[in-house]
């Protein structure tokens, strides 16, 4: 890619548009975007203007937010061209860019839309943030439970060229009621003939466009579709959300929890671009908080110094013993905030879990707890029934830890990605600690 820069470089500076444009021709539209991603604010200009409607719309979903801003920046200067682009973008994508906007500068851009693309835009940023209604595109292909299979083959090659996705026809009434959808596959398969109502059963699956888009992630995972169909609470048919679309919100939403979890305060979208003086305002409250957590591990330790000098191989599994501990709290956090999550477990299921959670990890820390009688055989036999009865209590604690705090989290109303894995190893080493001391100074009668 480095070599094609450099030639576009060059016959922009020598000014051969000819040129220019014969070798954008040839240039895959995902290729174009990455060349110009690396061009300059004015390069990338020229070559936007270079390209045809069709190339322009592809391209522009492929950029990054802040090189579409500048090419829309860009392209102020020629409003006609401004304006085809907008037009041509698909209402979804193209709700996902006016979303990152200021809103002056939405609103001035939704007036360069034609009348019929400015009212299905004004529609969809009408709906709440990370509604459903957000992600659909009016985009599809809908027909009469009436019609033949012949009629609706028609149907299909006239509407269906501007249509999102052709996997799936929807079936409305005259008000545009959903009632059912079929596979394309299904329609082509039967009799010319033969009535739509006949291929009909009546197990379709819709979203509500006023819905979360969590719900449509999960309806995407349960009932593998490509694409699902949006109504409003009457049942209207309003749009379609495609398997792309959910996937994106997925992977926003999934680093999202990603820098939740590693103790962030908010998502960072760009480390890289971010201030020093952000990026520490941002990490610092929960690393003091664990600073001052961790001196309980040490005040402790210190409080069973008689125990430890009377028994110094009791330091030798510390590491080991606490370590499991908060590992097994680490595990049953990421379990349960997936869940809640993605809507599989609630707050009133906690007392389910924890029984089952009990069992669980009676069964890892006996396990775990095998493994470390043989490495205390060789190493320090006297205390193999200590680290033995330690790991086995440990295991059991940080599990319980990690299941119970993501469940306290919510119910405070905070989001419980925020119940980070150093906050449940920082708890696990406290009580493992004082766990491992307790039944040794028991056992040894200390």
């Amino acid at each position: 890619m480095y070599e094609t820069i450099e030639k576009f470089h060059e016959l922009i500076l020598n000014k051969e548009w000819k040129a220019l444009r014969n070798e954008i021709n040839g240039i895959e539209e995902i290729q174009i975007a990455e060349i110009i991603e690396e061009l300059s604010e004015e390069e990338d200009i020229v070559i936007f203007r270079l390209l045809s409607n069709k190339q322009a719309k592809n391209t522009f979903q492929f950029l990054s937010h802040e090189k579409q801003e500048q090419i829309i920046e860009g392209l102020a200067r020629n409003v006609n061209k401004l304006s085809g682009l907008l037009n041509d973008l698909d209402p979804d994508d193209r709700t996902a860019f006016f979303e990152e906007l200021p809103g002056q500068v939405s609103q001035r851009l939704i007036q360069l839309l034609s009348p019929e693309e400015r009212k299905i835009a004004t529609q969809l940023l009408g709906y709440p943030e990370d509604s459903i209604g957000r992600l659909m595109t009016p985009e599809f292909v809908a027909v009469k439970s009436h019609f033949s299979v012949g009629q609706t083959l028609d149907h299909i090659r006239k509407f269906g060229h501007d249509s999102e996705t052709l996997n799936v026809i929807y079936i409305v009434e005259d008000n545009w009621k959903l009632i059912d959808d079929i596979k394309i596959r299904e329609i082509i398969l039967a009799n010319p003939d033969q009535s739509i109502k006949d291929l009909l059963d009546n197990r379709y699956v819709s979203l509500n466009a006023y819905d979360d888009q969590e719900l449509a992630i999960r309806a995407f995972k349960d009932h593998d579709r490509v694409a699902l169909p949006v109504t409003d609470t009457d049942g209207i048919l309003l749009g379609i959300v495609t398997f792309d679309d959910i996937m994106d919100v997925e992977e926003a939403e999934t680093t999202e929890d990603f820098h939740k979890f590693g103790s962030f305060q908010n998502a960072i979208i760009n480390p890289l671009k971010a201030k020093a003086a952000f990026l520490f305002k941002k990490r610092i409250l929960w690393l003091t908080v664990l600073v001052f957590m961790n001196v309980f591990s040490g005040a402790a330790i210190a409080g069973f110094e008689n125990v430890i000098q009377s028994m110094v191989s009791l330091m030798f599994f510390l590491p080991l013993l606490i370590g499991s501990g908060g590992n097994a709290g680490s595990q049953s956090a990421t379990l349960m905030i997936r869940s809640l999550a993605t809507g599989d477990v609630v707050i009133r299921d906690w007392l389910r879990l924890i029984g089952k959670e009990f069992l669980v990890s009676f069964l890892l820390g006996v396990t775990m707890a095998v493994g470390v009688t043989l490495v205390a055989t060789f190493r320090a036999p006297e205390i193999i029934i200590v680290v033995a009865m330690t790991m086995v209590c440990t295991v059991m604690a940080g599990s319980l830890i990690g299941l119970t705090i993501p469940f306290i989290f919510t119910k405070l109303n905070l989001d419980p990605a925020t119940a980070s894995a150093p906050l449940i190893t920082s708890i696990a080493d406290i009580i493992g600690v004082l766990i491992y001391f307790s039944i040794a100074a028991w056992y040894f009668g200390l």
